[in-house]
């Protein structure tokens, strides 16, 4: 096969069109890779259309990834047909593009048609789900790691099961994917690595990375020597050992004869590239690959979207959809405030045009995060460093060393990944970068691996970090003003979705940094809430003065660190119960910093703590679902805080709770 040298080759014939044919369809009879390997070659391409269509039906309901499983329908169809799963083990990087997968190994109908929603399927690869997802992710870059880790083991046991790992062309912008890379010839002699090219991650792939992928994908003569030599070894009656010795000596040689690919270089047999949406060559190559006695790297191309026009136009916007017309690609209409990522986005573009020296990063989400605003006005101030987390914090260090005031603006979830240079070279040199946490708190359909559950607990432990979170959208633009004028490392965290709709006045305020803001007076307890929980605070404090005559006072804490111990012993001496309400697990969080505080004071001050339990929160419909499931609902947290009451101030609450909680 000569492999396509224009990728939009790929992204024909089978466009999505609602309907389709009346007989029955093959999927329905696919409930295991048993009944996928029975079907006749014939059926495949009407089976990658089905598939594609339900993907289509369902993700443009309930939203999710849904460019990154069109693209890999007949990928995965090969995959399924060619190794036997769960016995032969294959990751996939992210996890995101594991829909086809899903439908494959026994989880379409009701299951599938509830993905990331409450009782239906994850979104990612998880190991609690299916015997055949032998790896849980939802991270990038990890997949080269587990499945090496994973052929080690077979090794060690003794075992003789195929390992195979599904890593994107962006993954190996990753760097740990690239210290797996380096290890593979030192730690196993078999193991299957498909490199699936599609020249995007969330946003276009950057880098010198993905410029050598180009490079290579599109070199007709290096394809056609490569291609032309191993037929002809593999033709002649000592074919095969002919070919190893080629191998080993055009390594040794150094390319003296032919260019070796970089992989090649790692020790690894590299094969292709190969048309990723032709499935007969798919398995063929990988039927190849299963008999390979070194690692072996297949590089597929694939188009991502393939199959639905709005998607191959629109990659960025489809690699994680909302809910969104099938036939247009248009996003269902709500009515809602503008995003907290927009406003930030926005606002950071302001300022950024105000002062050259904001420069914003980001790891391969510029939409995402907001940050295609300052892309499209001021693209020298703005950075995209590929997904690659740890080397976006300590390049903003060197930035913030030489008089440039970085702003990062990474998920919640994805930061975990830069502790080490948050520490060691952000907070110990105490260097002015501000950290925008998207995602901060609960993001329901995506699940444990998406939630940003964690992140006061392990920033709260570096010295010179100031860690903040507004409850509106124009406290949001203040905190931007006060970081960006700060000389310390600073934190702000903000959710996912729709802002408060509050109108953001024409200059920011400049917050003194440590001190919270009191919005309601009690005289029976006083609410700390940070965050988004405010609203939810006021809420409980109208309802408790309500239903029961109690004086509750809200506070906006608007600093986890440093906390407002001055208000804070304050209030203790003067109030029974204080109460503390977070978007955050409690296990080191924003009430384990009341409690710390009160605690050094000698305070002697109840505290119930609102939060998160020390547990992984699964996926959900939506917010209110799984707040409901772990004791977090509205009348829940009231009757916490009423039975909270009746211990600090029994006589502030001596109505039965039954008026409350029942």
């Amino acid at each position: 096969m000569t492999p396509p040298t224009d990728p939009s080759a790929l992204s024909r014939p089978d466009d999505f069109a609602p309907g389709g044919a009346e007989s029955a369809r093959v999927l329905d009879a696919i409930n295991s890779p048993a009944d996928l390997k029975k079907l006749p070659a014939a059926e495949l391409p009407r089976l990658a259309q089905e598939i594609r269509e339900e993907i289509i039906a369902v993700t443009s309901c309930n939203g999710g990834h849904v460019g990154p499983n069109l693209g890999v329908v007949e990928l995965t169809i090969a995959l399924h047909r060619v190794f036997d799963t769960p016995a032969d083990q294959i990751t996939f990087d992210v996890s995101h593009q594991a829909y086809v997968h899903k439908l494959l190994t026994g989880r379409r109908g009701g299951f599938f048609k509830k993905l990331r929603q409450t009782g239906g399927a994850s979104g990612f690869c998880s190991r609690a789900e299916s015997p055949h997802d032998s790896f849980g992710a939802g991270h990038a870059g990890t997949a080269l790691s587990a499945a090496l880790g994973m052929a080690a083991a077979r090794d060690l046991n003794g075992t003789g099961e195929h390992i195979v790992a599904v890593c994107g062309d962006a993954a190996f912008t990753c760097g740990i994917t690239m210290e797996a890379l380096n290890n593979i010839v030192t730690s196993t002699k078999r193991l299957i690595v498909i490199l699936n090219d599609n020249e995007w991650s969330i946003a276009r792939n950057v880098g010198a990375i993905s410029r050598y992928l180009t490079r290579l994908s599109t070199h007709p003569t290096y394809n056609k020597i490569h291609n032309d030599l191993e037929r002809f070894f593999l033709s002649l009656k000592h074919g095969p050992e002919m070919h190893r010795t080629w191998m080993k000596w055009k390594r040794e040689t150094k390319d003296f004869f032919v260019e070796s690919s970089l992989f090649e270089k790692y020790g690894l047999r590299y094969i292709g590239p190969i048309n990723g949406h032709d499935i007969n060559e798919l398995v063929a190559k990988l039927e190849f690959a299963k008999q390979s006695d070194q690692p072996i790297l297949v590089h597929v191309l694939t188009k991502k979207g393939r199959g639905l026009p709005a998607a191959i136009n629109s990659p960025e916007k489809f690699h994680g959809a909302s809910p969104y017309d099938p036939l247009t690609g248009e996003t269902r209409k709500t009515q809602a405030p503008p995003s907290w990522q927009d406003v930030f986005g926005r606002a950071l573009t302001r300022f950024a045009r105000a002062d050259p020296r904001i420069a914003g990063i980001t790891a391969a989400m510029p939409a995402g995060t907001g940050l295609s605003h300052l892309a499209a006005e001021l693209p020298r101030q703005f950075f995209d460093v590929g997904i690659a987390e740890e080397h976006a914090v300590v390049f903003a260090a060197g930035l913030a060393a030489r008089n440039i005031r970085p702003v990062v603006a990474i998920y919640s979830t994805f930061l975990q990944r830069s502790l080490d240079p948050i520490l060691h070279d952000v907070c110990l040199q105490n260097l002015p970068v501000t950290f925008c946490m998207d995602r901060a708190g609960l993001s329901p359909n995506d699940g444990p691996t998406h939630h940003g559950l964690f992140d006061i607990a392990y920033l709260r432990l570096a010295p010179n970090a100031v860690i903040m979170q507004p409850k509106d959208e124009d406290e949001l633009v203040d905190m931007m003003h006060t970081a960006l004028v700060t000389r310390a490392p600073v934190f702000i965290r903000y959710p996912r979705g729709a802002a408060e709709g509050v109108p953001i006045k024409d200059e920011p305020a400049l917050l003194p940094v440590g001190r919270a803001e009191v919005l309601r007076e009690g005289a029976h307890a006083m609410i700390w809430a940070l965050g988004t929980m405010v609203r939810d605070a006021l809420a409980l404090s109208d309802r408790l003065a309500a239903e029961r005559g109690l004086g509750v006072g809200v506070v906006n804490a608007r600093f986890a660190k440093p906390l407002d111990a001055e208000l804070l012993l304050a209030h203790a001496a003067k109030t029974p119960l204080i109460v503390t309400m977070e978007d955050h697990v409690l296990a080191g969080g924003f009430g384990s910093a009341v409690l710390e505080t009160l605690q050094q004071a000698g305070a002697a001050a109840a505290v119930e703590r609102i939060g998160w339990p020390d547990t992984f929160v699964g996926h959900g419909t939506d917010t209110a679902t799984l707040r409901a499931a772990h004791g977090l609902s509205p009348d829940a947290i009231c009757a916490r805080v009423l039975q909270a009451l009746q211990k600090a101030a029994p006589e502030a609450a001596r109505a039965p709770l039954a008026a409350i909680s029942g």
